[in-house]
């Protein structure tokens, strides 16, 4: 017997293949795909390696003593001998933690001190001029338009103009008489006093930016600072208008509800609050609140996460080409009503994540930030210049992050959003791109470390989310942070103290891709459990991931989501409950839950959904585009579907509720405790344990098994907490949810080399075709009326037993088991004829790495 494990508290290597396919990336915005993340218990890559990292030249910041505080300091920080201030005590250049966790790192240890240094050294100069982080991080409170003292203040920075003057509704559009002034930072400034004691600019009137740049021309810019814009809908492709926000208190909506505590692992529902009516229209943020966010609880999510809330001027971008970062977007509402909505979330115990754009900005001058750079280098605009500044996959602009005011713009930009609207958290999206200088362009990532630490990577970038993360953190412990990165650095899920990048989690990007492989192009026969098991547990130790079978990317036009590959025109004739489910659906039905069950139980650290894939929307989600005509027919979700107790998506929505309740009552997700014991690729079964729960699944198309043998770490008596064939979710009701299973000792104590697939204990089930079934080990101090009221309606159960101590496992895993996480892959081989014929032992000619993913790239690399 060969065992394979991957323990957070000490890597182990081993052999493994020399070369895996490479994985290019697509040149859709929303789909563009690297391998996921990778085991790091390996060494990877030359372990000779020079560093010579070539970033962005740096100019000297002055160093005036009249600089103190200043508003501005426009210049990006020197890597040479400048004089810092002692490092925090908790980060270290000397000694990376990181390095602790994953030894493989060692031959980087020159690019994890540089990048420390940069961090320390631009977090000190922040400090020396501007006071602390969480202080220059308020520049919203100096930017703007903002009262002070009986006036009404507008600052703008904006070096490369000539003149400058404010215009608006309040002085009819003629700026003659408020001609601002420029200080030596290249920041613009105006005092207007009030008006018999009201602010000169009436709130929710419009005002814009209006400055003569090198030529003598005049532009009219939305203010980069505004916090709200509007559009004249009664005019076909109108330019926004700033919008002064500044309601009465009697108009301000007042938070009622505390935020709710951090959950051990999200479960996190993502949606489009504007395309989330029943009915083909925009969705208002009232409205989601009152209608939707009702569902998302029933369901037993406990996080929202929210796309397209940064405002964004053309409405099929899903919100990733943002136009004004301060502005809420305005087609569901304003302000105010987003407010209600994250009260009312808050209300229900439901975390808020926002979707968080700082990879990339529109590259629409009329409305959005792109708008300030005319005649201006790097130095003196928010992006880089030339070719440097722009993506040309997504035709937006780059931001140049080494830029004083960049870093002020950017930092402030989450702070605005965490403390005005009470938001728990967020997603970055793009963070690949960020991370390198060729964006991860036309790049395949095969996992060697040198792709990951070079002179590719974006060590301006890297420094500024290390700041972004440290700030965050700071402000509201409590806050979730995700990262979209389809590239697997590693560190990017430590803590910034260690060396890492400081996100919480990252998105586990490849799992999706591998469904929609094998639901498009394999025969439910050529599925291999060894192959998607390793797909689902390739994540490194320590850095968490949020799992998901589909998100918004599978959901939106041109692509179809599982349902819909699984059941396409069905879903439109097929679904009714008073007939008969025909093959089609009744396959479909079940895959889609044993798929979205699978995913959550063994991809990661929590999971998410997009809206409306919980019960199988039959169609994919659209916005008005010129392709459409500009249509409003697929921008909407049918929740009529879900709702109809005569259509089986109910079934589909029944199992997901019932899903997350699981997790809610066990905490298996939030468990270190991940062993996968068999992955019978003839039976198509696998086995693991997550938590305290046992997990069969059997996705064989046609065979049913009696008596099949399973393997457990604990002995006791074990029952059903959940199965997918039950008649609520649409199955055939062939499990008995009052049975009893009595588990028998295996092996020799003490020799783990005789236990059953690697465990000490095994007790026999019935394992229908196409169903999944969790069970749970009953606590023998229970009465019986107890037992049998356990069920996933109950009580919360006893959470899964984190610390793992059973000594037979100890000794099975021959090192010390962290009290923190753990994944474990067990592996048999062979040995002899009885197993061999035995269905319920499984039989692999191979070692699988507990994180390998071979669909993904060759993560080894040369050694």
């Amino acid at each position: 017997m060969e065992i394979n494990f991957n323990v957070l508290s000490k890597p182990i290597r081993g052999s493994f293949p020399s070369s895996l396919p490479k994985v290019s990336p697509g040149a859709s915005r929303n789909k563009i795909c690297f391998p996921s993340q990778h085991s790091t218990g390996l060494k990877f890559g030359s372990q000779e390696r020079s560093w010579d990292i070539c970033s962005t030249p740096k100019s000297r910041v002055r160093k005036d003593e009249r600089m103190k505080h200043s508003l501005a300091i426009s210049a990006v920080l020197s890597d040479d001998n400048s004089t810092m201030a002692p490092l925090e005590e908790d980060v270290k250049t000397e000694n990376i933690g990181l390095l602790n966790l994953d030894p493989s790192l060692e031959p980087y240890l020159d690019h994890f001190r540089y990048r420390m240094k940069r961090y320390m050294d631009q977090k000190t100069l922040i400090e020396k001029y501007e006071g602390p982080l969480e202080e220059f991080a308020q520049g919203y409170l100096k930017f703007g338009f903002n009262r002070e003292d009986g006036c009404m203040v507008y600052r703008e920075w904006a070096p490369a103009a000539q003149e400058a003057e404010v215009i608006g509704d309040f002085n009819g559009w003629n700026g003659s008489n408020h001609m601002m002034e420029k200080d030596q930072f290249g920041v613009w400034s105006i005092r207007i006093p009030d008006v018999d004691s009201k602010p000169a600019i009436p709130h929710n009137s419009r005002v814009k930016f209006r400055f003569k740049h090198g030529n003598g021309v005049w532009v009219d810019r939305i203010p980069a600072w505004i916090k709200y814009v509007t559009v004249d809908a009664t005019k076909f492709a109108a330019p926004y208008d700033g919008v002064y926000w500044d309601p009465p208190p009697s108009e301000r909506y007042q938070f009622k509800y505390p935020r709710p505590h951090k959950p051990r692992a999200p479960r996190i529902y993502e949606a489009h609050v504007g395309m989330s009516s029943s009915e083909p229209r925009v969705n208002s943020y009232r409205e989601f609140a009152d209608d939707v966010l009702p569902r998302i609880k029933a369901n037993n999510y406990n996080t929202v996460q929210l796309m397209a809330i940064m405002e964004h001027s053309y409405y099929g971008s899903f919100g990733y080409h943002v136009t004004n970062f301060f502005a809420v977007s305005s087609r569901p509402g304003n302000p105010e009503d987003l407010k209600y909505l994250i009260d009312k979330a808050h209300s229900l115990g439901l975390q808020v994540l926002v979707d968080v754009v700082h990879s990339h900005a529109s590259n629409n001058v009329t409305d959005g930030l792109n708008g300030f750079d005319i005649g201006q280098g790097s130095q003196e605009s928010y992006f880089h210049a030339g070719e440097q500044g722009y993506h040309k996959l997504w035709d937006s602009r780059l931001f140049n992050y080494a830029n004083w005011e960049v870093l002020r713009f950017l930092l402030s930009n989450l702070r605005w959003w965490l403390e005005e609207y009470n938001f728990d958290g967020f997603r970055f999206d793009g963070v690949t791109s960020m991370l390198y200088v060729h964006h991860g362009i036309n790049m395949g990532f095969t996992g060697n470390y040198n792709e990951y630490f070079s002179e590719a990577t974006d060590v301006d970038a890297v420094v500024y989310l290390m700041l972004a993360n440290n700030l965050i953190h700071k402000i509201f412990p409590d806050a979730t942070v995700i990262a979209e990165d389809v590239s697997g650095m590693p560190g990017l899920g430590r803590p910034v103290s260690e060396g890492g990048i400081g996100f919480d989690y990252r998105l586990a990007m490849a799992i999706p891709d591998k469904w929609i492989d094998y639901v498009k192009n394999k025969n439910d026969e050529d599925w291999s459990m060894k192959e998607v098991t390793s797909s689902l547990t390739n994540r490194r130790y320590t850095e968490k991931c949020i799992a998901y079978a589909e998100s918004h990317d599978q959901s939106i036009v041109g692509d179809k989501t599982i349902a819909f590959l699984l059941m396409d025109k069905e879903m439109y004739s097929g679904m009714s409950c008073l007939t008969d489910a025909s093959p089609v659906v009744d396959r479909g039905i079940a895959l889609h839950k044993m798929i979205h069950f699978f995913t959550m139980a063994l991809g990661g650290e929590g999971y998410l959904n997009f809206m409306g894939n919980e019960f199988g929307h039959p169609e994919w989600i659209d916005f008005p585009r010129e392709g459409n005509n500009w249509s409003y027919d697929k921008c909407r979700r049918q929740w009529n579907l879900v709702d109809s107790e005569h259509l089986r998506y109910k079934f589909m929505n029944a199992f997901d509720r019932a899903m997350n309740s699981l997790d809610e009552k066990f905490s298996f997700l939030a468990s270190g405790k991940q062993i996968v014991s068999s992955m019978d690729d003839d039976h198509k079964v696998v086995v693991f344990e997550r938590g305290d729960l046992v997990f069969v699944f059997n996705f064989h198309p046609n065979n049913t098994y009696e008596g099949y043998k399973v393997g457990c770490d604990l002995p006791g008596k074990y029952r059903v907490a959940l199965d997918s064939d039950t008649w609520e979710f649409g199955g055939h009701g062939r499990v008995g949810h009052d049975v009893d299973h009595f588990t028998s000792p295996e092996g020799i104590p003490g020799v783990p080399e005789t236990n059953f697939n690697g465990r000490p204990n095994s007790f026999k089930v019935l394992s229908p075709a196409r169903t999944c079934v969790a069970y749970y080990r009953v606590d023998e101090h229970m009465s019986e009326t107890e037992v049998y009221k356990t069920d996933i309606s109950s009580e919360l159960l006893p959470t899964a037993n984190i610390e793992e101590r059973d000594e037979k496992l100890e000794d099975l895993l021959s090192t010390n088991i962290s009290n923190i996480d753990q994944t474990v892959v067990v592996s048999v081989k062979e040995r002899d004829k009885e197993l061999k014929d035995s269905p319920s032992v499984s039989i692999i000619s191979d070692v699988v790495p507990a994180e390998w993913d071979d669909s993904d790239a060759n993560i080894w690399g040369e050694d």
